[in-house]
């Protein structure tokens, strides 16, 4: 049955038009007489291009090598990727040269797809971020290199983004845009990659993204004002302030003019005309993330299982449809810098639970949705070729489309009564007119009970009857011999049942068509097999499916009828499309409502799994008994939590520890609450308060990297110069091991020389490391402060062996556990004599280089007045405390400085 779902048809009487089933449970499911439709060949998914006069089938899914092009174009089957480069010229000349980058392995999996036709509500985070995304990308030459123009457009989503920003001599803006979108495809101008000798950007770009087709286009189509005239003729009027933002954005204009053009090639098929949401983005709305940091911190995919829902994303995501996931993918990896914006959703967030009524409305509501943003970008492409396959396509379209704008009143009768900026927002804007102007234009050509079901039968026979009668008299008799068919196949299988005396019923899936199907249980067959008039049996356990000739003719009369079906069927709807497209356009606010909406229901969602809380904005990360929002999934009790600060005036914490005592845990705990934050989420701790952010950096993990031939050593000094060079203060780094990969000497040099530069920045970094001759900067620079995680030492009373009991505490202080290596090497089966030479010469070397540190008094003096100015400076920006409070806090400082002094004044002592 090649997978395909089966549906159960049981005779119960005849009815023109059929009994609407209200089932939507799956698509295994059981269906009246009158709800049954024929297999044909007009299934959803296009059958390929044979030749090169074949029409497109936009039904193609993503994934599939089927380009189909007009006559005289080439042939699709010349488009696939090779391992080196091909060449491909269409009318007027256009060449483009499609490559993959040398050392990739094996045939690329796809080219470019067409339009995706099949529409499903969706909530996994995978769907949401399988590649759909073409990206084309251009450099400035001369003294304008370095200035990157990029224009991207989602082939399930009729959304065109624009950016164009100056990048680094490293391109990390460019490299980490890219990973976020993660693209199908790549353009960029044959100049760049001319003769294998491709430019630095070109070079980055294929080292970095291996999987990727790129093709080379003639630079001509790189045309900015080709592209402004792209955008002045597609751009919906809604969007239309856009044209103000990038009408002196050249490269971007040049990006998204190629980006078209070969879309139309390879779609063969056009947008239509004020059609599209086109958006600029410039590199300073939202935080960046890096790509190496992004798989650090797990955030959108599990490290060791790709398809484990243990990442941040599969934490947050209880999205219910496909844009929901994609918008929260999107904010995860491009977290929100703006106080305000984070404070609305905050607020919203925090209005949806305490309002269960509010919640579990919205919650059941949005479930219903199908994915707006694809439904959309279906609609608004006008295909260059009419075939069956389209025909049946845009009548599933508008039945879709009913069934969406059917969803409107219910989410605005939801929304009513909310009290907050957001929510009351999108309520507003579900108060457009147009959509109740649309669904009246579908409700006088279109059933008012169609609507959209699951199921290959159920919505066949919804397509079927969807256009009214007495509209097409040619349909209403195409109708009655498609019933009349159906009937007569009924009646096959009846008889057949009375004439063998076996219990037979009629059954359909996509594949086979209408055919038989009996359960036999304590039934002997006659000479244990089938009589032979039953042919194609397929046998499962005591199931028996099969059919016969004369129901093989039958399922064709009712094909060829069905086609007749859908054909007459597009006429009329063709016409409607053709009268709602000009309101079309308002289901782009709609998109946004729900996507958004979603994305809000899925973090409250999240607080109610765990205990989160509230985090608020000012100038100091603080977080009490934060927990790692991972872990805390994974593990089957709560993580032991852990509390963290860190502000302007003690912005570099240096934290020390064993082995496996939780440093890395915590470091990355640290980021996921502040990425939390940033996107309008609450935080698993009990108090969280939080510096934006513009920039996270991380230096994490010790593995070489085979595929750039790069050292451990090599790949932390590629790291650590990518965050040197990008570094500002309003950056958030994390630092975990650094210097391992070469000797003690050179890497603790290393780190100190990295360590005070980034001191001289008001960033706000965490290092961790093994060597705890760093712990020394905090004698030397007042914004320094030394932790360890905690470890407990105990004695067996029977064999007399030490153990180590890690806490998971992070402490003040350095470490005073020197020697975990060696008590690590002691577990191992190394030989006690070599363990007890290592003791030795350690101790000796520990000895030398600690009677080198001391504490300066006066040093101790000016830390103390440094950290007593930098709290009472924090207290008057972000005090909120009443006058009694704020004077019982001011007696505190005091006390606390005057000890600081008083340790000062004490004898000298070493580390």
């Amino acid at each position: 049955m090649f997978g395909s779902s089966t549906d159960e048809v049981t005779p119960c009487g005849k009815s023109q038009y059929g009994q609407r089933s209200k089932d939507r449970s799956g698509r295994n499911e059981t269906t009246s007489y009158e709800a049954v439709s024929a297999s044909s060949s007009c299934s959803n998914r296009g059958d390929g291009a044979s030749s090169s006069h074949s029409a497109l089938q936009p039904t193609t899914h993503p994934g599939q090598l089927s380009h189909s092009f007009q006559k005289g174009m080439t042939n699709p089957s010349l488009l696939a990727s090779t391992s080196e480069s091909s060449s491909h010229r269409g009318h007027g000349g256009t060449l483009w040269r499609t490559s993959r980058p040398a050392g990739a392995m094996g045939t690329h999996p796809a080219r470019t797809p067409l339009t995706d036709y099949s529409i499903t509500s969706c909530s996994s985070g995978a769907a949401a971020s399988s590649a759909s995304v073409m990206v084309a990308l251009v450099e400035g030459r001369g003294l304008a290199r370095g200035e990157i123009g990029m224009a991207s457009l989602n082939l399930r989503c009729p959304e065109l983004v624009l950016s164009q920003f100056a990048d680094t001599g490293t391109y990390a803006k460019v490299i980490t845009k890219i990973h976020i979108l993660v693209p199908l495809e790549i353009l960029m101008p044959d100049t760049a990659s001319e003769k294998g000798k491709g430019t630095k950007l070109f070079n980055l770009v294929t080292e970095n993204f291996p999987g990727v087709t790129f093709t080379a286009v003639q630079r001509k189509y790189f045309n900015e004002r080709k592209g402004l005239e792209y955008i002045q003729q597609l751009c919906a009027p809604e969007f239309s302030t856009v044209l103000m933002e990038v009408q002196a954005k050249y490269y971007c204009l040049a990006a998204a003019a190629a980006l078209l053009k070969y879309l139309e090639f390879v779609q063969n098929s056009v947008y239509a005309a004020k059609s599209l949401r086109v958006i600029f983005k410039g590199s300073e709305q939202t935080a960046m993330i890096d790509s190496a940091s992004a798989s650090h911190l797990e955030l959108v995919v599990n490290n060791r299982d790709r398809r484990s829902e243990h990442s941040l994303l599969g934490v947050l995501n209880h999205t219910k449809t496909a844009g929901g996931a994609r918008r929260l993918r999107s904010n995860i990896l491009e977290p929100l810098v703006d106080v305000d914006t984070i404070n609305m959703r905050l607020d919203s967030i925090q209005e949806l639970l305490q309002e269960e009524e509010l919640f579990f409305g919205l919650k059941n509501v949005i479930g219903h949705f199908l994915d707006t943003d694809q439904l959309l970008s279906v609609l608004v492409q006008i295909p260059k070729q009419e075939t069956v396959q389209i025909a049946e396509a845009k009548i599933t379209h508008v039945i879709q489309l009913k069934h969406t704008l059917d969803l409107v009143p219910q989410l605005k009768m939801v929304l009513k009564n909310c009290n907050t900026a957001l929510l009351k927002a999108y309520c507003t804007s579900l108060e457009d007119s147009r959509f109740d102007v649309i669904l009246e234009q579908i409700k006088t050509v279109i059933n008012d009970d169609t609507t959209y079901l699951k199921g290959s039968l159920h919505m066949r026979t919804q397509k079927c009857y969807a256009v009214r009668p007495n509209i097409n008299e040619f349909l209403d008799i195409s109708r009655r011999a498609y019933t009349e068919i159906v009937d007569d196949i009924a009646g096959l299988v009846s008889q057949l049942g009375e004439n063998y005396g076996f219990p037979m019923r009629t059954s359909f899936s996509t594949a086979r068509g209408f055919f038989i199907q009996m359960r036999l249980e304590g039934v002997v067959l006659p000479e244990g097999k089938l009589p032979s008039e039953f042919i194609k049996i397929t046998k499962h356990k005591n199931n028996y499916s099969f059919t016969t000739a004369d129901l093989m003719k039958m399922n064709d009369r009712c094909d060829e009828a069905l086609r007749e079906i859908f054909h007459m069927s597009y006429v009329v709807i063709r016409q409607l499309l053709s009268t709602i497209h000009e309101h079309i356009h308002c289901l782009y606010k709609l998109s946004d409502a729900v996507s958004m909406l979603d994305m809000l229901v899925s973090l409250a969602n999240a607080c109610t799994l765990s205990d989160y809380v509230r985090p608020d904005f000012t100038d100091t990360l603080a977080i009490k008994q934060g927990r790692h929002p991972i872990l805390e999934r994974m593990a089957g009790q709560l993580p032991v939590s852990n509390n963290t600060y860190i502000s302007e005036g003690c912005n570099f914490v240096i934290i020390t520890g064993p082995n496996m005592s939780g440093k890395s845990t915590y470091l990355k705990q640290v980021a996921l609450c502040q990425i939390m934050a940033q996107i309008g989420s609450y935080v698993p701790a009990t108090y969280a308060s939080f510096r934006v952010a513009d920039q996270i950096f991380t230096r994490i993990g010790v593995d070489d990297d085979f595929e750039t031939s790069s050292s451990t050593f090599m790949l932390e000094m590629k790291e650590i110069s990518y965050i040197i060079h990008n570094i500002s203060d309003r950056s958030l780094i994390i630092i975990d091991e650094l210097g391992r990969g070469t000797s003690a000497e050179e890497g603790i040099g290393l780190c100190h020389s990295v360590c005070e530069f980034l001191l001289s920045l008001k960033a706000f970094t965490l290092f961790a490391t093994h060597f705890l001759e760093l712990c020394q900067l905090e004698t030397l620079y007042p914004n320094v402060e030394n932790q360890h995680m905690g470890v407990q030492h105990t004695r067996s009373s029977d064999s007399g062996t030490d153990s180590v009991v890690y806490t998971y505490l992070l402490q003040r202080g350095c470490s005073e556990d020197r020697h975990y290596g060696l008590r690590a090497a002691e577990m191992t089966s190394l030989p006690s004599d070599l363990i007890k030479e290592a003791k030795t010469v350690v101790s000796k070397v520990s000895q030398q280089l600690l009677s080198r540190h001391h504490c300066d008094p006066e040093t101790l003096q000016q830390r103390a007045v440094y950290h007593l100015a930098t709290r009472l400076l924090q207290a008057a920006r972000n005090s909120r405390l009443d006058p009694d409070s704020l004077r019982m806090y001011l007696k505190g400082l005091k006390k606390q400085y005057e000890a600081e002094l008083q340790a000062a004044e004490q004898p000298v002592a070493t580390l």
